[in-house]
């Protein structure tokens, strides 16, 4: 098992910046695919951002391009997610995953692993 618990959400507005952190712990393994998503209140979770292993290879949904940064520490066992130039549309509960595989993914049925969720809140 996997435990995964996200830190960092919080309230900003439009413009703002905010970081994400995800610690990992249990049968942790730098092999993972670590991943975030967001969920936003009538929506579907949907994809973010993942970083496999080697943290070489990322991929990011269109929609935070060039915004946010995924990033991961092995040796720490952390994934961040750093955020700028946040706009309202960002506004959801992001969960931090992991899937026991070596390749990028943006389906959500490929990570086994997923945190609580933190709530992050972006005002216009």
């Amino acid at each position: 098992q996997v435990q995964l618990v996200e830190s960092g959400g919080g309230l900003v507005q439009a413009g703002g910046s905010l970081r994400l952190s995800c610690a990992a712990s249990g049968r942790t393994s730098d092999s993972y695919t670590m991943g975030w998503f967001r969920q936003a209140p009538g929506k579907e979770r949907e994809f973010v951002a993942a970083i496999l292993s080697r943290r070489i290879w990322t991929s990011y949904a269109d929609s935070v391009k060039g915004r946010f940064t995924i990033s991961r520490d092995n040796a720490e066992n952390t994934v961040v997610l750093q955020m700028n130039s946040l706009k309202p549309e960002d506004t959801a509960v992001y969960y931090c995953a992991a899937a026991q595989i070596t390749r990028l993914t943006m389906e959500v049925p490929a990570y086994e692993y997923w945190g609580q969720g933190t709530q992050v809140t972006v005002s216009s």
